[in-house]
């Protein structure tokens, strides 16, 4: 009998690991289906790009008068837009002189198009375009992409920074300036985003004159927002007409608060409590923001959590997300900490784009380099995000989790995304099979954990020798 047992035992262990080896099979064809179709759907992107820069009503739409781009010239809107999109750093004629080199395919760089013909081009160029572009974009890459999600919410960062502007008349005028504690007025305008912090793409981004506001900014960026987002917020933007808003839009948030900003606020923290529902009434600064924005000011039922910080210290969040048994207390401090890569986001655009660099002496070309560079990084991401399967597949045999080098793959794409806007059909295809092979193989570890203290006093300097800018 106990033969007979063992008999049944190790033949049951037997179908048992057939089974698996055969799941196993399945799921490395099911990856390699998942990776051959990444390629097509990059392709549909770029091809739902082009459609929308080569139609008569995109140009109708982002010319500044009728006769504009009418005539057949060797600047059309189209080859203004692929112009733009590559990440110009240095002075017109040698940026000119490339671009042409790879759309002709020529060996030597030649003069076709002079530094003046540009400017005058750029004139007849909205920056809308680039603003246009990048919605529909985004759209698109959410719809077909299958970009991923916090327990079903699409994440978004909202946060804001500054940039230095040429000292021109024109700029000075429209922009402002900084008044530093020692030296001259500088130009300084501001700019703030609504941030994908899981995909690394911007859906919405604004730059300003300096005098304009983060949560005035903010209460733009709300204006994109659909039902399933949730809002991450950092400490200087609570606000009650603020909340009013996010919740008008039927998006949800999380935020940093001040332990000091409300009385209820001190109150939750002398209590200690983990967590606290409260019932959070309209202060009188938010009453006529509330009334501009047409929004009720009955009281909003709100949820604080405390979260134990590694050095010892508590901070607060105030959220929306009021259902306890869904959103368990220990998920918010991870969440929170989901913003970061906003921050990141920034030093790419400062120290990697080099969107400070910029091209022209008037408003109209401010508007224009910031808003393509804010295009070129987010088709950059789209194809970083798509990677991200072939990356984890490669490294799965590793001790440690692997992440794409996003300043390789913006280095990568450089020159490469003219030719990729510019092309058609099959050869789209190669060169995204190309791209998201490269960008696969250039990966960095994830470091979870890895702090260093701030150090505010420390003197600014012009540049970094850390961070290098992509060639």
């Amino acid at each position: 009998m106990l033969m007979l047992y063992l008999g049944c035992f190790i033949n049951q262990q037997q179908i048992i690991q057939q089974r698996r080896a055969s799941c196993l099979k399945n799921l490395k064809i099911l990856c390699k289906l998942a990776q051959n179709l990444l390629p097509k759907t990059c392709a549909n992107i770029i091809e739902y790009i082009q459609k929308i820069i080569f139609s008569q009503d995109f140009l109708e739409r982002n010319r500044n008068q009728k006769p504009d781009f009418s005539r057949n010239r060797k600047l059309p809107l189209s080859t203004l837009i692929l112009y733009f999109c590559n990440l110009i750093k240095s002075s017109y004629q040698p940026e000119l002189n490339k671009f042409w080199k790879i759309l002709s395919g020529s060996v030597v760089a030649q003069n076709v198009v002079s530094k003046a013909a540009l400017c005058k081009a750029r004139k007849k160029l909205k920056s809308e375009a680039f603003v246009e572009l990048n919605t529909k974009t985004v759209q698109y890459f959410n719809e077909h992409a299958n970009p991923l999600t916090w327990h079903g919410f699409s994440l978004k960062a909202v946060d804001g920074s500054t940039v230095k502007l040429p000292n021109f008349p024109e700029i000075v005028e429209h922009f402002g300036v900084w008044n530093p504690r020692q030296g001259d007025p500088l130009p300084m305008a501001r700019i703030s985003q609504l941030f994908d912090p899981l995909n690394g793409i911007t859906h919405h981004a604004l730059i300003a004159p300096k005098s304009t506001g983060e949560r005035e900014l903010a209460a733009k960026h709300f204006e994109h927002l659909k039902e399933r987002d949730l809002v991450l917020l950092d400490r200087g933007y609570p606000a009650f007409w603020l909340f009013k808003l996010i919740l008008f839009y039927q998006a949800n948030f999380c935020s940093r608060i001040s332990c000091k900003k409300w009385k209820i606020i001190r109150q939750f923290m002398k209590s200690g409590r983990l967590e606290q529902m409260i019932m959070l009434p309209i202060p009188a600064t938010s009453i006529a923001a509330c009334n501009n924005l047409q929004l009720d000011t009955h009281p909003i039922r709100l949820r604080l959590v405390r979260v134990e910080l590694d050095s010892g210290e508590s901070e607060v969040l105030i959220t929306s997300l009021i259902n306890t048994e869904k959103y368990p207390h220990q998920l918010f401090a991870e969440l929170y900490h989901d913003r970061w890569p906003i921050e990141e986001d920034y030093k790419v655009m400062k120290c990697r784009i080099e969107v400070e660099n910029f091209s022209g002496k008037s408003p109209l070309t401010i508007y224009q380099d910031f808003h393509a560079a804010v295009f070129s990084k987010n088709i950059t991401a789209m194809l970083v995000a798509s990677a991200r399967e072939k990356v984890a597949s490669t490294t799965a045999s590793r001790i440690i989790v692997y992440k794409s080098n996003f300043t390789q793959a913006l280095s990568t794409m450089r020159d490469t995304i003219v030719v990729l806007l510019k092309g058609s059909g099959k050869a789209i295809l190669k060169i995204i099979s190309d791209l998201l092979e490269t960008i696969a193989k250039a990966v960095e570890p994830v470091r979870p954990g890895r702090k260093y203290p701030r150090n505010h006093k420390r003197a600014q300097r012009k540049c970094c020798l850390n961070y290098k800018p992509i060639l």
